[in-house]
């Protein structure tokens, strides 16, 4: 019984951190708004947007499957692209560095609060790519 406590324990403070490991910049309008203004940003760079998962859709859609009655988000997109200039440089660097690729700028709408954000990446080489993507999250957002 006490490994359950600790299991629930631990679970619960590795989502704690792993909540810690993103940058996000509040959004000054309506979610259509700040994925209009992601994609624009991203487009504006040289990339191609290579998919855009609707995270808040899925959830919202399997809660009952999974026995809950939670809503998250009331809208939740990721922006997933890549940088083949930007990602060749860093997996020269490191080959595993391919375990942070793709990339994503994902929006989030909680009760009318949006937001932009990004997961934020390990020190090193990845320190360039997360340049980028708080320049885009930064532009995005209007900040």
């Amino acid at each position: 019984m006490r490994w359950k406590a600790a299991l629930a324990a631990l679970a619960v403070s590795a989502t704690g951190a792993a909540a810690q490991n993103a940058t996000t910049y509040p959004f000054e309008g309506s979610f259509e708004d700040a994925t209009f203004s992601v994609e624009s940003a991203i487009v504006g760079q040289g990339l191609v947007i290579d998919y855009v998962s609707h995270v808040g859709d899925m959830l919202n859609r399997t809660g009952a499957d999974v026995g809950s009655d939670v809503k998250i988000f009331d809208a939740a997109d990721i922006f997933i692209f890549c940088s083949a200039q930007l990602s060749r440089k860093v997996m020269e660097a490191d080959p595993m560095n391919v375990a942070h690729c793709p990339y994503g700028i994902f929006v989030t709408d909680r009760e009318g609060e949006v937001a932009i954000g990004f997961r934020n990446l390990p020190d090193g080489p990845m320190q360039e790519v997360q340049a980028l993507l708080d320049s885009i999250a930064r532009e995005a957002a209007g900040q």
